[in-house]
């Protein structure tokens, strides 16, 4: 998420475009859109969302090994998911391969780290910062990153997250390596 959008950069966006969205009512707007969000209205809905520890309760839930995700809605021009990190866990390093997105820290620290891809070196780090509760971030297309939830952190990290189009299949990446491999999350645990 390569550009963090703070509520205090997009107020006018989100007094104009929504008040404060319950998460039924952004469910509901995601649901009715035909065509893909912009990153900017995605980042808008997120940032303007009121969102309570009982109303993620049907979609917290963690796994050992690694983050879990909990899709929330979906339909062909957007999907809306809950992950939940114990401290360590982290995503691989990827892009969104064509879809952008935002995520909203909804409890915990995340830490992200911003990669720039070189046909010639390969992937190289580009800079790393740590985002706190209520701290909306957004991808365009493409940003290289890695997310996750500190091993020091002591605590567990929940995440929501907005994708448009949803998600399929990511591009991976490895440091120092010019090699792009495919990754599919795994909707195998996943609940919904």
């Amino acid at each position: 998420m390569a550009t963090i959008l703070k509520d205090e950069e997009n107020i006018s966006a989100r007094t104009k475009e929504c008040d404060f969205l319950s998460l039924d009512e952004l469910v509901q707007r995601l649901d009715s859109q035909s065509t893909p969000p912009t990153l900017e209205q995605l980042n808008a809905w997120l940032a303007s969302a009121n969102i309570s520890n009982d109303d993620l309760r049907p979609y917290i839930g963690f796994k050992e090994g690694n983050y879990r995700r909990h899709r929330v809605c979906r339909n062909e021009s957007v999907e809306m998911l809950v992950l939940c990190w114990r401290p360590g866990h982290k995503t691989p390093i990827h892009d969104h391969n064509g879809s952008h997105g935002v995520v909203k820290i909804h409890e915990g620290v995340l830490w992200e780290t911003i990669f720039a891809y070189d046909k010639d070196k390969g992937l190289c780090y580009q800079t790393g910062r740590e985002c706190q509760v209520g701290e909306v971030t957004g991808a365009g297309v493409p940003d290289i990153h890695q997310l996750g939830n500190p091993e020091v952190s002591g605590h567990d990290l929940i995440t929501i997250h907005i994708y448009a189009p949803p998600l399929g299949v990511l591009k991976t990446y490895k440091v120092g390596s010019p090699q792009i491999d495919l990754y599919t999350p795994d909707d195998s645990d996943m609940s919904a």
